[in-house]
């Protein structure tokens, strides 16, 4: 096993000219077992991720991993706001969910010269999806930026999206794009209706909530962060 890294080592003046965002998340997960797919067809002599939700996948990603590290979210934060002006975008507000998002997309408003905000997740959703605005509302007419720190599809979009409407009754001048670090579709290309998808590192990963191809051709199924030495040994 190579040594790992020491994140708090990083720092954005490393990555004062053009970089590879991409190769350095995989990097910085990998140092931080937060990062594992499945090799190969589904075979019952190798184990498969089991979601925090129940369900399957052939890979892992754990945004918060590194984001937790102050200056990799200001090196994404800064690189990803400036692919987002280099797509056009131009914004008064940045929006984020809560709670892996909240720092990166502080990060982003910060490169857009933009206010940040959040809502909260509703305590009385059992299934913990509906969230809640409950900051001080936005200006009518002011042009919002959402970012997110993954999106796999779009339906935490359209719940961070739905909160600030319904706070709101107001006209907001809601950008086509959304900003993210890992955008991981289950193919690629993928084209939404709505939004355009703006990301640092895009990767194909299935989800699978029933009828897993994994389960069966009997393969164990484990919980990535509780069994990691078990998933990457295989």
């Amino acid at each position: 096993m190579p040594e790992k890294l020491n994140l708090l080592d990083i720092r954005p003046e490393f990555f004062t000219t053009r970089f590879n965002p991409a190769g350095a998340m995989l990097t910085w997960l990998k140092n931080e077992d937060a990062y594992w797919e499945y090799q190969g067809e589904p075979s019952s002599e190798r184990p498969h991720a089991e979601l925090s939700g129940g369900g399957c996948s052939n890979g892992f990603i754990d945004m918060s991993a590194i984001l937790k590290y102050p200056y990799i979210c200001e090196i994404l934060g800064r690189e990803l706001g400036k692919r987002l002006k280099m797509s056009g975008v131009e914004t008064d507000w940045v929006i984020s969910s809560p709670y892996s998002a909240i720092t990166l997309g502080h990060e982003v408003a910060k490169e857009l010269g933009a206010i940040f905000g959040h809502p909260i997740k509703d305590p009385s959703d059992p299934k913990k999806k509906r969230m809640l605005w409950r900051g001080r509302l936005i200006p009518a007419g002011s042009r919002v930026l959402q970012v997110e720190e993954l999106i796999t599809t779009t339906s935490t979009v359209r719940e961070v999206r739905d909160a600030v409407e319904r706070a709101h009754k107001v006209y907001l001048q809601w950008s086509v794009m959304v900003g993210t670090a890992v955008h991981r579709p289950a193919l690629l290309p993928v084209v939404y209706r709505i939004p355009r998808i703006v990301a640092l590192l895009e990767k194909e990963m299935q989800n699978y909530t029933e009828k897993c191809p994994y389960c069966e051709a009997g393969s164990k199924k484990l919980r990535p962060r509780d069994n990691w030495a078990e998933l990457i040994d295989m």
